[in-house]
């Protein structure tokens, strides 16, 4: 039986070989992670590397990003170091959501220092924005006619639900849905969304079905209602980037 995690596995070293990087963390980043994978979902694999310290201190510049994949199964790229800093310092909530991410290829001792220190750079004001504009991008683009594709429901729902879990806890939401549905949750809501995830496990990707009314009536509210929100809450960025940058010579030392 053909073992997928072994063939991203050593695809991961075939990238260090030919790139001559470190893989310093690799991870599922699609619905696979997100625990509502339909049959044939791809896998979403997302890692961060770090060159030698002498690219570092290289007059040339390197490309900070790897697109290593893209066909029917797998999508693979990833960041450099020094890009992923950036972006944890600018309260990126996809990189913090690949941080914490339950499905992991590979990680390292030096990642979880890095994690650690990214914690002081959340920010509510920039994760609630970016689930509030997935949601609301999602629901004007694909979730408009009578019939929708199923899978598109979650990529409304689950930033909707992140987001008010970070009203609740003011921390990084849990990358995986069961968690975010440990909320509460009006109970016709959350038997929907029962239904709905039993229907998806066996259906194809770009099935379509009728609109669930309690599901797009949710999506509807939650958009109006993060919206204003996001506009109301302070700027929190943390805007001193020292332990980031100690970080990052740390771990090129």
């Amino acid at each position: 039986m053909r073992d997928i995690t072994e063939e991203i596995k050593s695809k991961l070293k075939e990238i260090e070989a030919k790139e001559n990087v470190r893989v310093l963390h690799a991870v599922e980043s699609g619905s696979r992670a997100w625990g509502f994978a339909s049959p044939d979902s791809d896998y979403d694999v997302r890692f961060i590397y770090v060159r030698t310290k002498d690219d570092y201190l290289s007059i040339d510049e390197s490309k900070d990003t790897i697109d290593w994949q893209l066909d029917e199964i797998y999508d693979i790229n990833g960041w450099d170091l020094k890009k992923a800093l950036k972006q944890f310092a600018k309260g990126n909530a996809t990189l913090y959501e690949w941080s914490g991410s339950p499905v992991v290829y590979k990680t390292t001792d030096e990642w979880d220092k890095i994690r650690e220190v990214s914690k002081a750079y959340f920010s509510e004001k920039a994760a609630v924005y970016h689930y509030y504009g997935t949601a609301n991008n999602t629901y004007h683009d694909y979730l408009q006619g009578e019939t929708v594709r199923y899978k598109k429901y979650f990529y409304a729902l689950r930033p909707l639900l992140a987001a008010e879990y970070i009203g609740q806890y003011h921390e990084a939401p849990p990358v995986l849905f069961d968690e975010l549905l440990k909320q509460d949750i009006e109970p016709s809501l959350r038997a929907a969304i029962g239904r709905l995830l039993e229907i998806k496990k066996v259906t194809n990707e770009k099935e379509m079905n009728p609109q669930i009314p309690e599901i797009i009536e949710y999506i509807k509210a939650g958009i109006v209602k993060q919206k204003d929100i996001a506009d109301l809450l302070p700027d929190d960025h943390n805007k001193d980037r020292e332990e980031l940058n100690r970080i990052f010579r740390e771990v090129i030392s």
